[in-house]
């Protein structure tokens, strides 16, 4: 039995490494927690309980938990700390002996935190609630704004591929998704609340419906017909699961933007069969292909690994080349990281920190060459932009259909309002262009 009085005037503070879907599942914590009485704390002040949902994609991410962790501790000393996330469902045992940690949920734990907070006295030493990989079945829905305008709606938790590299259906278990119709009702209540921009996330969305016999092209059917939202962006999908049939719908449709995230991994067919991913480059050139024949204007965002085990010079060669010849608009590079329990450890040929390092450097100016090129197109064009909630400075910033980060003077105001905006210049300062209000 859960005594809610412990929680009245309560504080906390809630840190979020990681993917959408984390920060999307971090919001869902903070309310359950509201709810109870729990208020998020103010700046400078010392909390009671202390939220941290972790990554694990790479050993840096690791790292990254593990450094956040010891310095919450510091900042609130004496608060209750609970750890969860991917790290917290691979390493619990590990996670646990960290100074300062009371408790350590995994992914089929996390929806009940509450059950795990007592009366908030802290523990001598962390206490790990972790169920096995093959129990973690439950879809946790998750619908959450934070600190931004947009939204971001879970549609989907898991993953059944099992790519060489990848601990993710390790750290989330099986696919599973919500319905329909109650994903729909949450991006009602997201139009209730003022919302205008959805971006649906989750661990590999294109799967969607796995466990309600439903499809990801009619979820998005239906949440077309959501009144009040304005702007849907897809996350990322996989090739092989995005559809051409997917495709023509977003250009057909007024709300879905022109904007992909497509994870292509390598650029080289034999890495690629390394990796264990399920298309090779001549499908996914051909996926580019269609959607810059559908959508010549769609923003492609592509994410690559550099360095993993089996990538020779020939090998990252051949990626370099494809990506270059390839119409996309940006490169999200990630180098390799050996992950525990991974069938890529098998692979003898390894790669060295600064071979990694170099080929990052290689990919990243790409990167920076074809988004630049890209933006260009648009300078003197009118665009409507969806203004972000006003950050101190003397600018604000807002997204385009087509996703191009438009920097103008800053007006609170303008918050949360689609505007028609004059692009100008490339931004000195950041990526983006620079914003006229019409």
């Amino acid at each position: 039995m859960i005594d809610s009085s412990v929680f009245q005037d309560k504080t906390a503070v809630y840190y979020t490494l990681g993917c959408k879907l984390n920060f999307s599942e971090t919001s869902s914590i903070g309310k359950i927690l509201q709810e109870a009485g729990v208020r998020t704390a103010g700046k400078g002040e010392k909390a009671d309980i202390c939220v941290v949902n972790t990554c694990s994609v790479t050993e840096t991410a690791d790292k990254k938990c593990r450094q956040a962790i010891h310095k919450l501790t510091r900042q609130h000393p004496g608060a209750f700390v609970v750890v969860t996330g991917c790290y917290a469902q691979l390493k619990s045992d590990q996670v646990a002996t960290i100074e300062g940690v009371d408790v350590v949920l995994g992914a089929e734990q996390k929806k009940n935190i509450l059950s795990y907070l007592g009366d908030l006295t802290k523990h001598s030493q962390g206490e790990s609630f972790i169920s096995s990989i093959r129990d973690i079945k439950t879809f946790v829905p998750s619908c959450s704004r934070g600190d931004r305008t947009r939204y971001f709606l879970k549609v989907q938790d898991g993953c059944d591929y099992y790519c060489s590299y990848c601990t993710i259906p390790l750290a989330r278990g099986r696919s599973r998704n919500g319905s329909i119709e109650s994903i729909v009702a949450q991006a009602q209540q997201a139009a209730a609340e003022g919302g205008k921009e959805i971006v649906l996330t989750g661990v590999n969305i294109g799967d969607f419906g796995k466990t309600t016999g439903e499809s990801f092209l009619e979820l998005i059917r239906a949440l077309d017909e959501v009144e009040g939202i304005e702007r849907y962006r897809i996350s990322s999908i996989e090739p092989n699961l995005l559809t051409d049939e997917i495709i023509e719908y977003v250009a057909a449709s007024g709300r879905f933007m022109p904007h992909f995230h497509i994870p292509l991994q390598s650029g080289c067919d034999e890495v690629l069969q390394l990796m264990k991913r399920r298309y090779d480059t001549a499908l996914f050139a051909a996926k580019i292909g269609k959607i810059r024949q559908t959508l010549p204007q769609a923003f492609i965002g592509v994410d690559v690994i550099v360095g993993t085990r089996g990538e020779t010079d020939e090998y990252f060669e051949k990626t370099y080349r494809f990506l270059e010849r390839l119409p996309v608009t940006q490169l999200h590079v990630f180098s390799y990281s050996e992950r525990p329990g991974t069938q890529t450890l098998k692979i003898e040929h390894t790669v060295s920190p600064k071979e990694k390092q170099e080929r990052s450097k290689r990919l990243l100016a790409l990167s920076e060459e074809k988004t630049r090129s890209f933006y260009r197109e648009y300078i003197g064009t009118e665009k409507k932009v969806l203004c972000e909630k006003s950050q101190e400075g003397e600018f604000m910033y807002g997204f385009t259909d087509n996703y191009i980060r438009v920097e103008m003077y800053n007006d609170p105001g303008l918050d949360n309002c689609i505007i028609p905006v004059r692009l100008g210049e490339l931004s000195g300062l950041e990526m983006a262009l620079k914003g006229e209000k019409l």
